[in-house]
């Protein structure tokens, strides 16, 4: 838990690192350490936001509850839950608010409810809210209704409900509702925002949400308790496996990269990017910790959901793919000035049709997670893996954009690694007897881009891997296949030693070369895959010794986002699936290695 005052949220802006994250199965809200929720998509993870002050101060819209006067914040997820306890310390009292995404009795609720439980818990306090709905990034104008007794926010095709607290607004025709309310001790009040899209409102009683919050804490808890992992660090795990459960868009079962969209990468702007959105490398991770620890539903509905959008996809295997059916990838560039007005705004992602190879061992390797946990593929899925291997027999002679999605075309080493990763994993389903083909062609062809590795990707001058064939540039990403069983030898140890001098930041990583001189900061999962890295090359000790840091380096409520400064601001999208499937690949492997 931290401390703040009310000057670190609001509308003069909070850090990304003051935000939690709540999530209900379909959408996320982003709420500051100051009670203002800035960031809430409905009815989708991935749809328009309707409150989205975290990218437009003015226009954006946003949810507020907090003290009047001056006053103190410690918060909190309660254990095993992705439900938000905070509480406010004034000179008059103290209040204690928790936040809930409210869950159903079988599961997500067919309309969103986030519910906001208020109690007294020391003298009186004095709080203002709100719920003023934004322009959906300047596509529709908000407006409200009174019916029948009930207030009405609409803005375009999505309806608001507002119940639970007195209405005091002075224009009864402003497309907003709040007021101010006294909170003595003992008291009891919940505020509750209802939505739906194109669909009619349903309107909750009172009652209801304060039990739909209790058994919400309790559906987290039954979740948590399903979850198996009793290692090093096993609260850090814990929580970044929550958060891996908040991307997890349930209709579908895919696994969106973050929350958010257009933070920025840099203070210069430019490299805002829309992560709603799964990506291949992504879901592949997050199945692997999800299938060890013991989370079968997710597992099956994640890799059913690829396996769904691969075999489906026309145009063959892509490195990202849409929540739904209907998500756009085109991008749009939206009027709105940014978080502190670094621009731009926009949605959809550009990197959608780029050649990745590393995809390929992604994508192989899910299955062989899957077949080796003791399930069984399907004969089409069969066809896929064999489809596939045969593919990267020639198609890693090819450049690509690399891991990192940059637009030029080279031959990236850490690609070239992925397609060995594949040839290995399509070998292993082989084995296992989950794959047709011709597995000697496999095998022939991985030695071919091993060797090919060694002799093209090795600089003598830099005493390690490089970015790509035959330069000497430096990227972080061929951390990753110390793990992979590529390199677990001298040559990955040197490569750790020239990372860490040319790309390191004290304990953290950029990606790679010119990084830093572009305005980046460290990038998170890069920092966890060297701690991951230096465990396969055996020196546990400082494994351990990195991972107890990048631990630390987590928000207050156990978050990460893409990149984190030395002085510990965040940059980048939030919460971040890579940063935080980096935490749990580092610990399990060091785990195991400990052994």
């Amino acid at each position: 838990m931290t401390t703040s005052t009310r000057e670190a949220g609001g509308r003069d802006g909070a850090g990304i690192e003051d935000h939690a994250a709540l999530g209900d199965g379909r959408t996320v809200a982003l709420i500051d350490r100051s009670g203002t929720v800035d960031w809430l998509p409905i009815p989708s993870l991935d749809s328009p936001p309707v409150f989205a002050s975290l990218l437009d101060p003015e226009r954006g819209g946003r949810m507020l509850l907090r003290p009047v006067r001056d006053f103190t914040a410690k918060r909190r997820y309660l254990p095993g839950t992705n439900v938000l306890e905070t509480t406010f310390t004034t000179e008059s009292g103290v209040v204690r608010v928790t936040d809930a995404l409210v869950t159903g009795v079988a599961g997500r609720l067919p309309w969103l409810e986030f519910a906001r439980r208020i109690e007294g818990v020391s003298g009186t306090v004095t709080m203002e809210w709100s719920v003023e709905p934004g322009t959906v990034l300047g596509r529709s104008s908000p407006w409200a209704e009174h019916i029948d007794g009930s207030r009405i926010l609409r803005i375009g095709t999505v309806n608001i409900g507002v119940t639970g607290l007195p209405d005091t607004e002075q224009d009864a025709d402003a497309p907003r509702f709040g007021g101010r309310i006294r909170v003595a001790e003992g008291s009891r009040r919940t505020l509750t925002v209802v939505a739906t899209h194109d669909e009619p409102l349903h309107l909750p009683k009172p009652d209801n949400v304060d039990i739909g919050i209790d058994r919400t804490v309790s559906n987290w808890e039954l979740w948590s308790r399903t979850f198996s992992y009793s290692g090093p660090w096993a609260d850090a795990v814990q929580r970044s496996a929550l958060a891996l459960k908040l991307l997890l868009y349930a209709p579908t079962g895919a696994i969106a990269a973050a929350a958010t969209t257009s933070l920025p990468e840099t203070p210069r702007g430019g490299k805002n990017w829309d992560y709603r959105f799964a990506w291949v490398r992504d879901t592949a991770y997050s199945l692997r910790a999800l299938a060890r620890f013991g989370l079968r539903e997710e597992t099956h509905a994640s890799i059913s959901w690829l396996l769904r959008a691969v075999k489906g996809d026309p145009g063959g295997l892509r490195i990202l793919y849409g929540l739904r059916e209907t998500s756009q990838a085109e991008p749009q560039t939206h009027d709105a000035p940014g978080w502190r007005g670094i621009g731009p705004v926009v949605t959809g992602n550009r990197a959608a049709d780029q050649l990745q190879l590393g995809v390929y061992g992604d994508l192989l390797s899910v299955a062989l997670a899957y077949a080796s946990a003791g399930n069984v593929l399907d004969v089409p899925t069969r066809r896929l893996v064999s489809d596939v291997a045969d593919r990267v027999c020639d198609a890693w002679r090819q450049p690509d954009s690399g891991m990192w999605e940059l637009t030029e075309l080279r031959h990236h080493t850490s690609s070239k690694m992925g397609c060995w990763q594949a040839l290995q994993a399509a070998q292993q389903l082989a084995a296992l007897g989950q794959a047709d083909g011709n597995p000697e062609r496999w095998a022939r062809e991985a030695v071919l881009i091993h060797d090919w590795v060694d002799d093209n990707c090795w600089s003598e001058r830099l005493g390690a891997y490089t970015m790509v064939a035959g330069e000497d540039e430096l990227d972080a990403s061929v951390l990753l296949h110390a793990p992979s069983g590529f390199d677990r030898g001298e040559r990955m140890r040197l490569t750790i030693d020239a990372l860490r001098r040319e790309l390191g930041d004290g304990p953290l990583l950029y990606r790679f070369t010119g990084a830093r001189a572009e305005g980046e900061r460290p990038f998170v999962a890069c920092s966890f895959w060297l701690a991951a890295a230096l465990a396969c090359v055996g020196d546990v000790a400082a494994a351990t010794e990195l991972m107890d840091d990048l631990v630390g380096r987590a928000n207050d409520v156990g978050l990460y986002a893409e990149m984190v400064d030395e002085d510990g601001a965040f940059w980048g999208n939030f919460p971040q699936a890579l940063s935080h499937l980096g935490l749990i690949d580092a610990a399990l492997t060091i785990a195991d290695l400990s052994r």
